[in-house]
This record gives structure tokens, C-alpha cells and sequence, in this order.
């Protein structure tokens, strides 16, 4: 699949710009989304010439969370035996569980208005780059819906418990720039700047060693929840691997990284 409906894709040079496109609804996840955002993050993973991936929303919001009208109005396909809910929300699940795993840096653009379900999609990428404008929230309490992607889950281990529960405990949604010095958003820039800042931070990663990055990536994610030492222990074993790299080798001259 990559005739896409409800979501753009675009290739910038060694970066892939993915654009949510349902301003109309403020980019909520619906089924369609959610199969060609799975079937698009495959497409990146599997294309060698692609090193970077942005997410980013068409109008003005990044994602206002999951489409749950379509579910209500028998809009989404289940099992005989599986409830239309579940299976929707299992959908989003596991579409943000592949973007977090992805073995190449991730960005999220975030263009406007972003919460629930989108802050979870938001959360699964490495970095998060934010208009001035957007503003950034859980919100799953003012619908009467426990999170499901890493709203409970990822966002205190992101800014947190204590800020954490604010955010799930009242709905609010606050300034990007608020979310800064909790460590939720790397970087606020003016609203008609973001595309051309985000780009140029893309473009100064996909400039590195693909094969370092994919090892970082991974090196974090495996030692964040262990002990330092057994963490330091994991590192090790990748550069024992990594010293054996054409990468490695590169890097001591005007590099050409082949990502091996």
C-alpha cells in the first residue's frame, strides 16, 4: 500500500516526512490512518535510503487522539467475536508500538493541538520539535477513556509522576513551552519556522552513521530500565560489536557511513 488517503508521504532527500491529513478532524486516528501510518513506518524501516523519520499534522492540530465517532457509529471492522472498541484500540496500539521501535530516529513535528491518542504518537517518537501555538495534553479523562498507548505508561517515565498525573487527572492541555523543562519537548520554535527547523535537524542526523544510530537507539531503550551498571554492561557489548564496523572506520575520515 502506498497510495495513501488519509496520510501524506514525502521523501526529502534521506528523510521521510509523514503528514497525518485529516484537518478536518483534526487529524484524529481513524482505522485508515492507523493502517497506512503501520504500512508506511514498514516502508521506512525497509527502504536503507531513508534515515530519518518525521511525523508531522496537516491544519491545526498534530493528532486530537483516536476517531472514537466511527467506532460508535459501526465505522470499524472486528472479529465476530471481538468487540469494535477493542479491536480499534488494539489498532492504535500496536501502530504507535511499531513507530516506537522503528530502528531509526523519529521526530514528531507538532504543528497544533496535540493530545490523547496523539500525545501517545508523539511520545513513541525519539525526539518532539513543537510550534509556539501547539499545545499538548493527555486528555483521556475528559472523554471517559483510559490510555492504552503510553498515556499512563510512558508519560510519567517521560516528565515524571507528579506532572504525569496532573496532565491524566485534569485534561488540560498546556503550552508546548511548558513541557520543556519537563524533558516531554526538546525544542519550541515559532509556528511558520517548524517545518524548515525540523527539517534541518533531520538532515544533521541522517548525516551520521546510520549503523551508530540504530545501536544508540537501541542501547537506550535497552539499558533505561536497568541498573547503571548492568546499563554500562549492554553498552560494552554493542561497541565490542561495533569495533568490527565499516562505520567505524569512516569516522576517521570525511565519512561516506554505509550503515554496516
Amino acid at each position: 500500500m502506498h497510495s495513501y488517503t488519509a496520510l501524506r508521504y514525502e521523501r526529502r532527500a534521506q528523510t521521510a516526512w509523514l503528514t497525518l491529513n485529516r484537518p478536518d478532524a483534526m487529524n484524529a486516528l481513524s482505522d485508515a490512518l492507523c493502517d497506512e501510518l503501520a504500512d508506511a513506518i514498514g516502508r521506512i524501516e525497509r527502504d536503507r535510503d531513508v534515515r530519518v523519520a518525521v511525523l508531522t499534522g496537516a491544519g491545526r492540530a498534530f493528532c486530537a487522539g483516536a476517531d472514537l465517532k466511527g467506532v460508535f457509529e459501526g465505522g470499524t471492522a472486528a472479529p465476530d467475536d471481538e468487540d469494535p472498541l477493542n479491536a480499534f484500540l488494539d489498532r492504535i496500539a500496536g501502530m504507535i508500538d511499531r513507530l516506537r521501535v522503528l530502528p531509526k530516529p523519529t521526530i514528531a513535528a507538532l504543528n497544533g493541538l496535540t493530545m490523547a491518542g496523539g500525545l501517545e504518537l508523539a511520545m513513541a517518537c525519539d525526539l518532539i520539535i513543537a510550534a509556539e501555538g501547539a499545545r499538548i495534553g493527555d486528555a483521556h479523562a475528559n472523554f471517559g477513556v483510559f490510555p492504552g498507548a503510553g498515556g499512563a505508561a510512558v508519560l510519567p517515565r517521560r516528565i515524571g509522576p507528579t506532572a504525569a498525573k496532573y496532565l491524566l487527572f485534569t485534561g488540560d492541555t498546556l503550552p508546548a513551552a511548558e513541557l520543556v523543562p519537563l524533558g516531554l519537548v526538546n525544542r519550541v520554535v515559532p509556528d511558520a519556522e517548524l517545518a524548515a527547523e525540523v527539517d534541518k535537524l533531520a538532515t544533521r542526523i541522517a548525516s551520521k552513521s546510520p549503523l551508530v544510530l540504530r545501536r544508540m537507539k537501541q542501547a537506550v531503550a535497552d539499558g533505561l530500565d536497568q541498573p547503571q551498571a548492568t546499563a554500562l554492561r549492554l553498552e560494552r557489548l554493542v561497541l565490542d560489536a561495533h569495533r568490527h564496523s565499516h562505520d567505524i572506520r569512516e569516522g576517521k575520515r570525511k565519512p561516506e557511513f554505509k550503515g554496516c
